[in-house]
């Protein structure tokens, strides 16, 4: 498996974590506590910048009250859909002028 689709799947689990701990009503910091995990560590799994252990998921999924199926369903197509987005052209900004000197 490639680097980008690695990259890509664990920002989407980071997304449907969000999601799923958003709908059950839990802020990041008291979810964090919930799961036994550092806050800062959440964050960068909500992020997609961990690469969390088996342990870590087991109680991600535990802490959520759903299934490890649950948790991973839509994960490789919201990924596939991530690299679709990354393929088409951004919207430029158009290039600040520069400032004339007095």
């Amino acid at each position: 498996m490639n680097k980008t689709l690695n990259t890509r799947l664990l920002k989407a689990l980071g997304q449907r974590i969000r999601e799923a701990r958003a709908e059950r009503g839990f802020s990041q910091e008291a979810f964090a506590d919930h799961c036994g995990v550092h806050r800062t560590f959440m964050g960068t799994v909500e992020r997609g910048e961990s690469n969390l252990s088996f342990q870590n998921i087991a109680r991600v999924a535990t802490a959520l009250d759903i299934t490890l199926s649950a948790l991973f369903e839509g994960i490789e197509e919201k990924a596939r859909g991530m690299a679709e987005e990354a393929k088409k052209p951004s919207a430029k900004k158009p290039a600040k002028r520069a400032r004339a000197k007095n």
